[in-house]
């Protein structure tokens, strides 16, 4: 292997791990901003209030995005082993 196709199976594993842990970072995020403006608007400072609707969104959107990470890791090992068997 050379050092370009090394750099191009990094480059599309790195783009992967973004394409899939996006959606869940992004529920993360929503849920996160959401709790922190009630708080703000309600005075209550508990720091452990935002972590369970984290977690509860973080869990839900893995369960609606499980399928399409299989099929694009899947996809990306086919491509490497594609890569493997042709030397």
């Amino acid at each position: 292997m050379t050092g370009p196709e090394v750099l191009d199976i990094a480059r599309s594993g790195i783009f992967l791990l973004l394409k899939l842990s996006g959606p869940l970072m992004v529920a993360g995020l929503v849920v996160g901003v959401v709790i922190a403006l009630m708080q703000a608007l309600t005075q209550i400072q508990e720091m452990t209030l935002v972590f369970v609707p984290k977690i509860i969104a973080v869990f839900f959107m893995l369960l609606l995005t499980l399928p399409f990470m299989g099929q694009a890791l899947a996809a990306y090992m086919d491509m490497i082993f594609e890569r493997i068997i042709a030397g």
